[in-house]
This record gives C-alpha cells, sequence and structure tokens, in this order.
C-alpha cells in the first residue's frame, strides 16, 4: 500500500509539474491552433523573473518579507510573460492565424532569439528593459485618456511618454546594477533560487516524506487549473475567446473584438507559462535551455489529452507522470521481483528518466494510432475548426 501511495504522489508530483508547463499551451494551442515553439522560453522567462524577485527580496528594506517572495515571483512573472507574449501577437502571430507551420517556425525563431538574450543581456539592463515596455505602453493608454474629444492623437505626447519611460528603464538598470552586483552580470550560467525556510525540507508521514516544494507545486497547479477554468466558463471574456475559437466570423458580426480576444488568449497562455517558470525554479537551477526541457512534454500532454480540452490535459499529464515514475524508478521490479530474467533486463533497461521518457513518447504514438484526436476530443463546430 505504501509503495501504491508513494507511486501516486510522485506520478502527481511529475504530472504536476508537466501540466503547469503544458497548461499555457493547451490555450494557445489548443484554442488557437498556433503552434507556439517559444512556450519553453516564455516559462524560461518567468523562472529568471522568480530569480530577480528573490534578488530584490534580499535587499536590507525587504529582507524581513524574505518568506513571502514567491507569492510576489507568481503576480510578476505571469504579467513579464504575459506581455511578452501579448507583444509576440501583436508584432508576429497576428499576421499568421490559420497557418500552422508559418507559426511554428517564427516561434522556433523568437526562441532562439530570447535564448540568445538571456545569454548575452545581464539581469539588470532586461530588468530595466522590461520596466520600460510596461510604462511605454501604458503611456499611451494615459494620453488617450486625458485628450479631448474630437482632437487629434497626440504624437508628440506618445513619443515623450515613451521617451520617460526608456529614461527610468536606463535609470532603474542602473541603480540595480550598483544595489545587486549579481544581477549586472550576463545571466549564461546557470543561477540558483534560494527557497524560503518554509519552502525546505519535507512533511513526514511516518516512514514516508512528502518534499514540501512539490506540494506547493501541486497545489499551484490545482489553483491554476482551476482559475483557468472558471476563466473560461464562468466569465464574460471567457465565454467571448469560446464564441470566437468555434465562430470567428459571426461572434465578429455580433461586436465581440475579435482581435482583441486573440491578445487576450495568447497572453493569458503566455503569462500561464511564466507560472510555470516560477515552479520549474524551485526545483534546480535556472537557466537559458530550462524551457527546452519541458517543451516536448507540453505538446505530449496537449495532444493526448485531446486539442483545447483541458480536464484532458490533466488525466494526460497524470497519467504520463505515473507512468514515468513506475516505469523510471523500475518499481515493477519492487513489485514483481521474480520476474522472468529476460523481462528484467528489459525493465532495467528503461529504469532512467530518459529511456522511461523514450518508452511512454512510443506509448502515446501507439494510443493516438488507436484515438487520433486524443482520450478526450472536441465535440461539436469546435472540432471541426
Amino acid at each position: 500500500m505504501t509503495l501504491l501511495l508513494e507511486s501516486l504522489f510522485n506520478g502527481a508530483a511529475i504530472g504536476s509539474v508537466l501540466l503547469i508547463a503544458a497548461l499555457g499551451l493547451a490555450i494557445v494551442f489548443g484554442l488557437m491552433g498556433v503552434i507556439n515553439l517559444a512556450h519553453g522560453e516564455l516559462m524560461m522567462l518567468g523562472a529568471y523573473t522568480t530569480y530577480v524577485v528573490q534578488s530584490f527580496f534580499k535587499l536590507p528594506l525587504l529582507e524581513p518579507l524574505f518568506g513571502a517572495y514567491i507569492f510576489v515571483a507568481v503576480v510578476v512573472a505571469f504579467l513579464v510573460s504575459g506581455l511578452v507574449g501579448l507583444l509576440l501577437e501583436r508584432t508576429v502571430i497576428r499576421r499568421l492565424y490559420g497557418r500552422p507551420l508559418e507559426t511554428l517556425l517564427a516561434t522556433w525563431g523568437v526562441s532562439l532569439i530570447l535564448q540568445q538574450f538571456v545569454r548575452t543581456v545581464p539581469l539588470a539592463w532586461s530588468t530595466g528593459l522590461w520596466l520600460a515596455a510596461v510604462l511605454g505602453l501604458a503611456g499611451p493608454l494615459v494620453v488617450n485618456r486625458l485628450r479631448g474629444p474630437g482632437q487629434q492623437r497626440p504624437w508628440l505626447l506618445r513619443l515623450g511618454s515613451w521617451v520617460v519611460a526608456a529614461g527610468v528603464g536606463v535609470t532603474a538598470a542602473g541603480w540595480i546594477r550598483s544595489a545587486m552586483p549579481k544581477l549586472a552580470r550576463a545571466s549564461a550560467r546557470n543561477v540558483d533560487v534560494t527557497a524560503p525556510r518554509w519552502l525546505r525540507g519535507g512533511l513526514d508521514l511516518g516512514d514516508w516524506t512528502l518534499p514540501v516544494p512539490r506540494l506547493v507545486i501541486l497545489a499551484l497547479t490545482i489553483l491554476a487549473v482551476l482559475a483557468v477554468y472558471w476563466f473560461l466558463n464562468r466569465s464574460l471574456w471567457g465565454l467571448r475567446i469560446r464564441a470566437v475559437t468555434q465562430n470567428r466570423a459571426m461572434s465578429d458580426c455580433l461586436g465581440i473584438p475579435t482581435q482583441a480576444v486573440d491578445a487576450l488568449t495568447f497572453g493569458l497562455g503566455s503569462g500561464l507559462a511564466g507560472v510555470a517558470g516560477v515552479a520549474v525554479s524551485l526545483l534546480g537551477s535556472v537557466g537559458p535551455n530550462v524551457g527546452g526541457d519541458y517543451i516536448v512534454g507540453c505538446f505530449m500532454v496537449v495532444v493526448l489529452g485531446g486539442v483545447g480540452n483541458l480536464w484532458g490535459a490533466v488525466v494526460a499529464s497524470a497519467g504520463i507522470g505515473v507512468l514515468t515514475d513506475v516505469i523510471g524508478a523500475g518499481r515493477l521490479l519492487e513489485v514483481w521481483p521474480q520476474m522472468p530474467a529476460w523481462l528484467q533486463q528489459g525493465v532495467e533497461f528503461f529504469a532512467t528518466t530518459s529511456m522511461a521518457r523514450v518508452l511512454i513518447f512510443a506509448l502515446i504514438v501507439l494510443a493516438l494510432q488507436v484515438r487520433p484526436a486524443g482520450l478526450f476530443p472536441q465535440r461539436g463546430r469546435m472540432a471541426e475548426v
């Protein structure tokens, strides 16, 4: 019984990391049909954002609140990755809807750009650049609010807002370089996120110890799934997203701002990738290639569960997590120690994380031969899009 519970918990822990990483991709790929190969790099930005927020909370003024930095990091990572995704949608993706191969190539190029960006640009300057971008995007909105009816757009004020934003960004980057020397160096090497004291260790249940970081990631995944489900099924904008997904032309005729819906959907999926980056940063070092370790698994979860089906992604991630633990940890040898020698050799051969992934990938390919649309395919008009 203990072995079964341990396998279920480890599988849920592995699946929760995979699910929170795939949740944003399930929205972008499942609802919008965009093959976003830069999703892993958006996770990487969320992980680096966690490191930057942690560095701020190590300052003497904020050090008493260091234990709560992880909650701030979740919000900031969601905003950072969401804004980068929004910029990507407005500049690249918007012109490629309905052409999945073109989106694949474009987002692959964006992923390479983002990887090289974090390798060459110091974290201090990238933080200042992000701050300038936020202020620059917010400036025109304020200007439009201030201008009176019937007036022409004040292009000079809009340009001035970007100049002010750039000045603030440069000033902030200079201050960060002096206050936090670690952020002044380029981030090509892996960096380690220091977990708060309450996030270390494990929870002892007799002879069984549950790692606290895994429990927190599991709780964060549950909250993220419930929040996405509520947003898509109970909110006004969620209703608009589902309407545009099923019938864009009719939604446009009914007055739904389809372009705003596209931007919101892509920004939401990108923001969830940032939240996944926070979770990943608690498990190990953060580096430019951290997102690449999850992108294939994310697509496997989305495709196996059924494109566009949120609960299908939950079931698929849980199944992949349990199989990864059972196969990769060689638990079949513990359950059946007297198995034949030829079968034991096969189990031992796949009893590593990398080889377990190969076997699971082969099993998924076989499952898709039986159910090409996934375990829980979409029904109705949505499945025809």
